[in-house]
């Protein structure tokens, strides 16, 4: 059984879309990660190298998202994956990649990609 660490609302300015007007002028795209951790060393002897330290964690998710553009944010959650799997005491994660300003002609709130990886 593992712990989960969530971190949600992980803000970012990026230019991540097939369009060329959302590669030229780019939009907010936010995430939400869920870390499968251990704590029940980090609790024990309360020390945060026992632990995952989830402002790492959140610059991490953060990078991705204003870093290099990619048409989908199915791969935007999949390199936010793959960063977060990459840190020690990780055990899984789940990631959600919201894109609030996706070009839909109807009115909607909000467009996401959840993955969830071991």
């Amino acid at each position: 059984m593992s712990d989960i660490i969530t971190i949600t609302g992980i803000a970012g300015f990026g230019y991540h879309g097939v369009f060329d007007h959302e590669r030229r002028e780019g939009q907010e795209f936010l995430a939400d990660v869920q870390l499968f951790v251990s704590t029940r060393e980090a609790a024990r002897t309360d020390d945060l190298a026992m632990s995952v330290d989830y402002g790492d964690a959140a610059n991490r998710a953060h990078a991705v998202l204003v870093g290099e553009p990619a048409d989908l944010i199915e791969t935007v959650a999949e390199r936010i994956s793959d960063a977060l799997l990459a840190m020690q005491g990780v055990q899984g994660v789940v990631v959600t990649v919201h894109k609030p300003s996706a070009p839909i002609i109807v009115p909607f709130t909000d467009v996401s990609v959840t993955i969830t990886r071991p």
